[in-house]
């Protein structure tokens, strides 16, 4: 029988502080947890019995962490960080083709070439299952903290983390941010400023998505007023449809809009010109120091770069863009 400081250092109540540390709200905590807030608080409340000292203190209505706080967040994650680094290191020695590998893909990156691979490589490895995950940015940092996804596909840079220390990055592919529009005075320019791009509303990323983020910095860096926003879409698809229909701009990356039949668009009366100054970043696999020399992320990533040269990256996307 568990002793009652057993269970209060059991590893949903220390998943439950450092929820709580990550929102330093009790409801947006409770919510994210799926509890009610008396029962986080609860919890709280008999961690620091156990520890003898409170962990949070508040200024107004902002939650803060005490000294002990801050004693109790970093042994945590000294635990926690010990724990990933002893299932890493028991599954260095596991098998290539068989387990399972999961991988957190930012909501708004087109997965079509990714979707490809993965049926290929299970054609090949029937015992290594592959599941994906579509997170925003926030999800991805805790669930590659936590370590609950082997890799991570999004947009790099990323101002959000702070500490880049426990990981490290494979860059797929360098990209480019295009202003999607419907005016064909401007199909024949080589660049578009930001200024010129305000006239018509846009449909945009959800707040809070990278590129989202990124297109606001872009604007606010030209001094620039945000256009009116028509709608807010997760997926470069739905963006792009929404666009078309009604006739709306949009910012979307090269390497999706380069697999869209050029028929299409002129159809549609819709081109895409390179803004000025550019808005670039990179495309990468991000995941916990270490995890690529476990064999089956190791075969994945190898795997995976042996795919995209196999056939031009642009020529795959264009085949699996027009079959569908």
């Amino acid at each position: 029988m568990k002793t009652t400081q057993e269970s209060i250092f059991s590893s949903k109540t220390l998943s439950y502080f450092l929820q709580l540390t990550e929102t330093m709200n009790y409801t947006q905590a409770a919510q994210i947890l799926g509890i009610t807030q008396p029962a986080l608080t609860q919890q709280i409340k008999k961690l620091e019995r156990t520890v003898g000292a409170p962990l949070f203190y508040s200024v107004g209505k902002k939650l803060r962490l005490s000294e002990a706080g801050l004693t109790m967040l970093r042994t945590t994650r000294e635990i926690y960080e010990l724990l990933n680094e002893a299932t890493d290191e028991i599954q260095q020695s596991s098998s290539a083709s068989t387990g399972e590998i999961n991988i957190g893909i930012l909501a708004s990156i087109e997965t079509k070439v990714l979707e490809a691979f993965t049926v290929d490589l299970y054609k090949q490895n029937p015992d290594l299952t592959v599941t994906f995950h579509m997170l925003t940015r926030k999800e991805i940092w805790e669930n590659l903290e936590n370590n609950r996804i082997d890799l991570a596909i999004m947009y790099l840079p990323d101002a959000s983390i702070k500490n880049w220390q426990p990981y490290d990055s494979k860059k797929i592919m360098a990209d480019d941010l295009m202003f999607v529009h419907h005016e064909e005075s401007l199909s024949n320019r080589k660049y578009v400023r930001f200024k010129d791009t305000v006239n018509t509303p846009w449909v945009i990323y959800p707040q809070g998505y990278f590129l989202n983020a990124t297109l606001h910095e872009a604007f606010k860096n030209q001094m620039v007023d945000f256009p009116k926003i028509a709608g807010r879409f997760t997926l470069p698809g739905q963006v792009l449809h929404f666009a078309i229909d009604t006739k709306t701009n949009t910012a979307l990356p090269l390497s999706y809009l380069d697999g869209i039949d050029s028929k299409v668009l002129e159809a549609s009366q819709t081109w895409y010109t390179e803004l000025e100054p550019k808005v670039q970043f990179d495309l990468s696999f991000v995941y916990r120091k270490n995890k690529d020399e476990i064999p089956r992320i190791d075969y994945f990533l190898e795997e995976f770069d042996k795919y995209l040269a196999d056939e031009d990256y642009l020529t795959r996307l264009r085949k699996l863009t027009n079959s569908k």
